[in-house]
C-alpha cells in the first residue's frame, strides 16, 4: 500500500513549486486535485517539448492528478471549493501573499470548515518585507539567493544554475513540511497552516556548503576557500573529461597513483592532505596536466582500481542509458492518452526494499471537471448549469 493512500490533495497552484511538491505526493498515494484556471489553465502547459497539448514539463510536474477547471473568482466557484474542504486534508497554493484572502479562500476561512486541514503557502519571499509581493521565478530567487555567487565563485562571471533549483529544492520543502504536519495531526487531531517561501527554501538548501565559508562569525575562525572552488571542476582528459573526489589519504594516492604521479606525494608541498590544501592550486595544476594527455576509459579504469570516486562525463543519453539506473530500475517508458510513448523517472524513495508503482499520467486541461463534480453528489443537470454559467469547464476535444 502507498503511504499516503486516502490523503486527500487540493491544489491551488499554476507553474513549478507546489504541482512537483503535489506529483511527488500524488506518486506516495495522495490524492490530488489540482484546480486549473478555466480559460488557459496551467501555463506550464505550454512551455517546451509538447505533444496533444501538453508540455514535457507540465507532464513531469503532473502525473498522478485529477485536473478540473473552475472559475474561483466566481461565487459558485468559491462555493464548489468550499464543498470539497471537508474531504480535503492539505491545501497546496502558491499565490501572492494575500490573494487567497481576497478570493475567500484564505487559510483561515478555510480551515474553519475542517479543523484537520493543513493549508500549505508558497510564496516566492515570504509574508513580509519589501519583496512581499513581487513576482517569484527560479532565476531570480537563484540570483538573491546566492546560486551565481557560488557557481562563479573565484571566476569573473557568475552562473545561474541551468535547471529550476530553487523551485525544485522548495518543492521538496513542501512535502517534508505537508508530511511532517500530518504526522503531528495523527497526534494532536489538528490541522495547521504552514508558510514556505521559495527564498527562504533554496537558501536553506545551499547554505550547508555553499555558505560554509561564511558560517563562523568569531576571530579566530581559520577561514578556507568554499567547497566549490576545488570540488565541482571536470578534469579534461586526451579525449573527454572525468570528475573525481579525492577525499581521504587513500583516495589522494590512488589518484596520483592512477595518473602516473605518486612521486608528488613525496614532495614537501604535497605530502599530506593539509599541505594539499595549502597549495590546492599548484597541486591541481600539475594533476590536470598529467591527466589532459590520458585516455578517459583508461585512466576511468585505473581510478576505479583504485578506489577513487570518479565519472566518466556524461551526456543525456550516457545519463539514460546508464547501467546503474537499469539495475535499479530508474527509468522506464509508458504510453500517455494524448502524449504518446513517454519516459518517466520513478519515484526515488523504495519501502519495503520496493519502488512505488508510478502514479497515472499527467491529465488534461479539465480531464476531470465532470468527475470531480460528480464525486461531490451533484447531478448531471446541476453539472451543465454550472458549464453553461462558465463556472466550470469540461476537457476540450
Amino acid at each position: 500500500m502507498k503511504p499516503l493512500k486516502d490523503i486527500n490533495i487540493l491544489e491551488l497552484s499554476t507553474m513549478i513549486t507546489a504541482s512537483f511538491s503535489a506529483m511527488m505526493l500524488a506518486e506516495q498515494g495522495a490524492r490530488v486535485t489540482k484546480v486549473e484556471p478555466i480559460e488557459l489553465g496551467d501555463p506550464m502547459r505550454f512551455y517546451g517539448s509538447n505533444k496533444g497539448g501538453i508540455s514535457a514539463l507540465f507532464a513531469n510536474c503532473n502525473r498522478g492528478k485529477r485536473s478540473i477547471r473552475l472559475d474561483i473568482k466566481s461565487e459558485q466557484g468559491k462555493q464548489i471549493i468550499e464543498e470539497l474542504i471537508p474531504e480535503i486534508d492539505i491545501v497546496l497554493c502558491n499565490y501572492r501573499p494575500g490573494v487567497m484572502d481576497k478570493l475567500g479562500l484564505g487559510s483561515e476561512r478555510l480551515r474553519t470548515l475542517n479543523p484537520r486541514l493543513i493549508f500549505v503557502a508558497v510564496s516566492g519571499f515570504g509574508t513580509k518585507g519589501p519583496d512581499r509581493n513581487k513576482p517569484a521565478y527560479d532565476q531570480i530567487i537563484q540570483t538573491q539567493v546566492g546560486f551565481p555567487a557560488v557557481q562563479g565563485h573565484g571566476t569573473d562571471s557568475p552562473k545561474m544554475v541551468r535547471t529550476l533549483v530553487s523551485d525544485k529544492s522548495t518543492a521538496y520543502t513542501v512535502c517534508q513540511a505537508a508530511t511532517a504536519a500530518l504526522f503531528l495531526r495523527e497526534r494532536t487531531g489538528e490541522g495547521q497552516h504552514i508558510d514556505i517561501s521559495m527564498m527562504d527554501a533554496a537558501l536553506f538548501f545551499l547554505f550547508p556548503d555553499g555558505f560554509m565559508h561564511e558560517t563562523l562569525l568569531d576571530e579566530d575562525a581559520e577561514h578556507l576557500a568554499p567547497l566549490s572552488d576545488k570540488a565541482f571542476d571536470l578534469t579534461s582528459t586526451r579525449n573527454g573529461n572525468v570528475a573525481t573526489a579525492a577525499g581521504t589519504e587513500a583516495q589522494l594516492v590512488g589518484l596520483l597513483a592512477s595518473v602516473d604521479q605518486l612521486h608528488l606525494y613525496a614532495d614537501e608541498r604535497f605530502n599530506s592532505p593539509e599541505k594539499i590544501r595549502e597549495n590546492y592550486a599548484e597541486f591541481r595544476e600539475l594533476v590536470i596536466a598529467e591527466f589532459a594527455h590520458a585516455d578517459t576509459d583508461e585512466v576511468m579504469k585505473k581510478l576505479n582500481e583504485n578506489d577513487v570516486p570518479a565519472a566518466k562525463y556524461h551526456d543525456y543519453h550516457d545519463v539514460l542509458n546508464h547501467p546503474q539506473y537499469i539495475a535499479n530500475a530508474t527509468i522506464d517508458e509508458f504510453e500517455h492518452p494524448a502524449m504518446g510513448n513517454m519516459r518517466r523517472v520513478k519515484s526515488p524513495a523504495q519501502f519495503h526494499g520496493e519502488r512505488l508503482p508510478p502514479a497515472s499520467h499527467s491529465p488534461a486541461h479539465g480531464e476531470h471537471t465532470r468527475k470531480v463534480l460528480a464525486d461531490m453528489g451533484k447531478t448531471d443537470a446541476e453539472i451543465d448549469e454550472l458549464i453553461a454559467q462558465g463556472v466550470a469547464k469540461e476537457q476540450e476535444s
